[in-house]
């Protein structure tokens, strides 16, 4: 395929308007994942009303990444816009929420259960958030070239899954360090522990499902 068609634009001068919501949508994607890294920041240094405050901003943005789907949703049909594309992405709007979801639902948990999290653990903590938050954004420069710059998809989905293969080399080791220490004494803080490294790193499990559903989007549109 030339240059010229992998470059070439997925929306028409009508849809336009359904561009920049599309593109708002993903800016809120990456809000989310950006305050997620600020919010455990904040949670490992015990600043918890800064925790609360970030955790807070996370909620309204996805309530208001939800109402925009819907809204793009109901345009597309109602509007009959891009019709070629239009059950990819709205497969693509969706799958996307489910990250968004993902990230609210971690400081949401942090928020409820307050886990413990030793001294010996926190730099594991974060360096799994950043690298589960890394996936997202790659993901949606992924997705934003599906639209704009065919070409330029895979080489951000191989870095969606990059990263998403970082977290869980991190996940293991957290939980491996927290199951042999003697530092934790009960076993229930242990599990503990467990469970808020597969929340964080399910971030970048669902950014890898939908790099994989985008890069067989991909592919039909270069056939």
């Amino acid at each position: 395929m030339k240059r010229t068609d992998e470059t070439r634009g997925i929306f028409t001068s009508r849809a336009k308007t359904l561009q920049l919501d599309m593109d708002r949508f993903f800016s809120l994607v990456d809000q989310c994942g950006l305050l997620l890294e600020e919010a455990i920041k904040k949670y490992l240094d015990n600043k918890l009303d800064e925790f609360e405050e970030k955790a807070a901003e996370i909620d309204k943005l996805e309530h208001e990444a939800d109402n925009l789907r819907r809204e793009i949703k109901h345009r597309l049909y109602a509007e009959m816009l891009i019709p070629d594309s239009r059950g990819d992405v709205l497969g693509l709007l969706e799958t996307l929420d489910n990250v968004l979801d993902t990230t609210k639902h971690v400081t949401m948990h942090f928020s409820i259960e307050k886990p413990e999290v030793f001294p010996f653990l926190k730099e594991d903590f974060l360096e799994l958030t950043q690298t589960s938050v890394k996936a997202v954004l790659e993901l949606t420069l992924a997705v934003r070239a599906f639209f704009r710059e065919l070409y330029r998809v895979t080489e951000h989905l191989d870095k969606v899954h990059f990263w998403e293969h970082e977290a869980d080399v991190i996940e293991e080791r957290l939980k491996r360090k927290a199951f042999a220490s003697d530092e934790i004494e009960l076993f229930s803080k242990r599990v503990h522990m467990r469970y808020f490294a597969e929340r964080i790193s399910h971030v970048a499990d669902e950014s890898e499902a939908v790099a994989e559903r985008l890069a067989v989007y991909a592919i039909k549109r270069n056939m």
